[in-house]
C-alpha cells in the first residue's frame, strides 16, 4: 500500500524557467519501504525532502499522505518525522529531554513518555543515557539521540537528510548495518536522502537518483547497479569507463576494440559502459601501460592507458597484482559490459 505519492511536484526559485529545483516529479513510497534519494549538489533530493515535510511550498502538483492530499496540512500535522545532518539536539536539555520532546509537545502523559524513551534509547543501543549531557555525546551517540528523537512519536513517515554525513567512514559503515535492521524490526517507512550511493545501497529498499530536480532512475540497488539508465547515472555511481559504440549484431565496436554485448542489446550509436571488474588482466589482448594501482583492501583498482582508446579502469587480485609501468593485456567479460540507454 502507498503511503506516500508525489504527483507532478515542481518547485521552482526565481523567476528564470530554469530555475526549477523540483521539476514534474512523481514518486511512490510504499509502507514499511525504505526510499533513498541520490544525488549530486543541486540535484533537488533536499528540497524534495522539505517539499514532503511541509517546510517548502509548491508550484505545481501534489504531496499526499495516506491518499489524503497535505497541501492545506501544517507541518505539526503531518505525521512525518525529520532528522537532519547536524542532529539539532537541543544543548539545555540531556538526553532524556531530548527524546521526550515530541512527545511532550503532544501532551503525553509523563510515565507513558519515561517509558517510551527507555524503550527508544534501548533500541538505538544507549540503555540508561537518559540524564547525560548532550555535549558528552560522541558524534555517533548523538546520531542515535537524534534518531530516537525523531521516532519517539511514532511518525508515520521518517525522513533522513544526510543522516551520517557528519560521521568517519567506520562509524557510518556500522551505523547504516543498524539503522537498516532498525527499520525491518519497527516497520518504519523511511524517506532518506544522501550523496554517498554506499551509505544508500547498504540501507534501501529502492534508490532514487536525481539530476537537476528530475529523476534519472528509481529501482532496487541492484537495478540500479546493474543497469544504470543513462551515463550520467553511471558516472554519478563512479564508473568512468564509458565510450562511444556502435552496437551490431550482439558486438560493440569500441575505441578499445570491439566487444560482446549481451543478446538483446539495442543497436545503433550508443554509449557502452564496461565496469572494473569486466576489464581482466589476460596472457593477450588489448595491450595496456599501468599507469597507477590502488590497494583497496579486497583488490587492487588499476588505472590502464591502453594502447589504442583512452585509459581504462580495471580490478584485479591482490596476489599477482602488476605494477605501475607494467605491460599487460587485458579482455572484456560480457556480463559487465552494459549498453546505456539514451540520455
Amino acid at each position: 500500500m502507498t503511503l506516500l505519492q508525489l504527483e507532478g511536484v515542481s518547485v521552482r526559485f526565481g523567476e528564470r524557467a530554469g530555475a526549477a529545483a523540483l521539476d514534474g516529479v512523481d514518486l511512490a513510497v510504499a509502507e514499511h519501504e525504505i526510499v533513498c534519494v541520490l544525488g549530486p549538489s543541486g540535484s533537488g533530493k533536499s528540497t524534495l525532502l522539505r517539499v514532503v515535510a511541509g517546510l517548502q511550498p509548491v508550484d505545481a502538483g501534489r504531496v499526499l499522505l495516506g491518499g489524503a492530499d497535505q497541501a492545506a496540512v501544517p507541518v505539526h500535522r503531518r505525521g512525518v518525522g525529520l532528522m537532519f545532518q547536524d542532529h539539532q539536539l537541543f544543548p539545555h536539555r540531556d538526553v532524556g529531554g531530548n527524546v521526550a520532546f515530541g512527545l511532550r509537545m503532544r501532551g503525553a502523559p509523563k510515565q507513558a513518555s519515561e517509558a517510551r524513551v527507555t524503550e527508544l534509547l534501548e533500541l538505538v543501543g544507549l540503555p540508561g543515557a537518559q540524564g547525560r549531557a548532550v555535549a558528552s555525546l560522541s558524534g555517533g551517540e548523538q546520531q542515535r539521540v537524534a534518531l530516537a528523537r525523531a521516532l519517539a512519536p511514532s511518525p508515520r513517515l521518517l525522513m533522513l537528510d544526510e543522516p551520517l554525513g557528519q560521521l568517519d567512514r567506520g562509524l557510518r559503515e556500522r551505523l547504516v548495518v543498524e539503522l537498516q535492521g532498525l527499520f525491518s524490526r519497527l516497520g518504519t517507512t523511511v524517506l532518506a536522502v544522501t550523496h554517498d550511493q554506499g551509505e544508500a545501497f547498504a540501507l534501501a529498499d529502492r534508490v532514487v537518483v536525481m539530476r537537476d530536480g528530475r529523476i534519472a532512475q528509481a529501482g532496487t540497488p541492484l537495478e540500479v547497479w546493474e543497469r544504470p539508465a543513462s551515463e550520467f547515472v553511471a558516472r554519478f555511481l563512479g564508473f568512468d569507463n564509458v565510450v562511444p559504440a556502435v552496437v551490431s549484431g550482439g558486438v560493440a565496436a569500441t575505441p578499445w576494440g570491439k566487444v560482446a554485448v549481451a543478446a538483446g542489446a539495442a543497436e545503433g550509436d550508443r554509449r557502452v559502459l564496461i565496469r572494473p571488474a569486466g576489464v581482466v588482466l589476460s596472457a593477450a589482448g588489448l595491450g595496456c601501460e599501468v599507469v597507477s594501482r590502488t590497494f583497496r583492501g579486497t583488490h587492487v583498482a588499476l588505472l590502464l592507458r591502453p594502447e589504442v582508446g583512452p585509459v581504462l579502469e580495471a580490478e584485479c587480485d591482490l596476489a599477482g597484482a602488476p605494477g605501475v609501468g607494467d605491460r599487460v593485456a587485458v579482455t572484456f567479460t560480457p556480463g559487465e559490459v552494459v549498453v546505456l540507454p539514451g540520455e
